[in-house]
């Protein structure tokens, strides 16, 4: 019954999306021929509603269909009419379908960073594309090390999307680990912490800078699964162990705005050890939780 349930629910994400796809790709194709950028934010509208829809509708399988077991405790003042910033662990391809299905309505429209393979994914890599979603490309340390420049082309992926975001209100997610959490990609990267990977400071620093007068603030999201290795198919058959999705709100520092993480080594060293003190706090709410031990 529990596969049953599994290829159910991939059959309604399948259908789902090509639904709203038919409408989403007619007002990109406007979008493209829409002569100036007031008329295409209009058009972006349009094109975000859609994607509020589609979420929306996954909202109400999740409720009524995988029922999964989720808690989640957020602060006061949200509002789908400003601007957020959301840094969070990242442990499975649940954490996004987590993330929308409880802060729909609460926060605006979501952008994710994407890593660059993805835009290729059938249908939907082309929804994020003409959604303005921002797509990072992975270098090897090595590879930054011999053609530093490389890492520029990102750095500019997020400059867009920053000053698009400002034009309307949007939440902007940053997976700051760069990839889902395992025990062995800890020990590879000899990660200080336990439950986390190293987070990845160079994004949300660009995207702070650019969008620190904007943002409302910095939304700080712990995601737990009582299960050691969560798994997104075990999800999708309602058979994924009791999630909690913990949220607190920080304000921006005023020091933020004043630096360049790229340019100033005090500013940079000062933006690592903030993170990392969030990542410790972090670290330690996922051990306080109860769960199967991590090897």
């Amino acid at each position: 019954m529990a596969t049953l349930k599994g290829l159910t629910s991939v059959l309604w994400l399948i259908a789902n999306t090509l639904f709203w796809s038919v409408p989403l790709y007619l007002l990109t194709l406007l979008k493209l021929v829409t002569p100036t950028r007031r008329l295409r934010l209009r058009v972006l509208a349009g094109l975000n509603a859609i994607a509020l829809a589609w979420i929306a509708t996954n909202n109400w399988w999740i409720r009524h269909w995988v029922k999964p077991n989720i808690t989640a405790h957020l602060p006061e003042g949200l509002s789908p009419s400003q601007w957020w910033l959301v840094i969070a662990n990242h442990r499975s391809w649940t954490d996004i379908f987590v993330m929308q299905y409880v802060l729909y309505g609460r926060t605006s429209m979501p952008k994710f960073f994407l890593k660059r393979e993805l835009i290729f994914i059938p249908i939907i890599g082309l929804a994020w594309w003409a959604l303005e979603f921002p797509f990072m490309r992975r270098y090897a340390r090595s590879e930054l090390t011999q053609r530093p420049k490389l890492a520029e082309r990102d750095r500019r992926a997020t400059q867009r999307m920053c000053e698009r975001a400002r034009e309307m209100p949007m939440t902007i997610y940053n997976f700051v680990e760069g990839t889902r959490f395992t025990p062995a990609k800890r020990d590879r990267q000899a990660s200080p912490f336990r439950h986390l990977l190293r987070p990845k400071a160079g994004g949300t620093a660009q995207v702070v800078r650019l969008m620190g007068d904007r943002l409302s603030g910095i939304l700080d999201v712990t995601l737990h699964y009582r299960h050691a290795t969560p798994n997104f198919w075990h999800f999708l058959c309602g058979r994924e162990t009791p999630i909690h999705m913990e949220a607190r709100r920080l304000n921006v520092p005023a020091w933020m705005g004043n630096g360049d993480y790229h340019l100033d080594p005090h500013y940079k060293e000062r933006f690592h050890s903030w993170l990392n003190a969030l990542w410790e706090e972090k670290d330690h709410a996922l051990a306080s939780f109860p769960s199967s031990s991590l090897s």
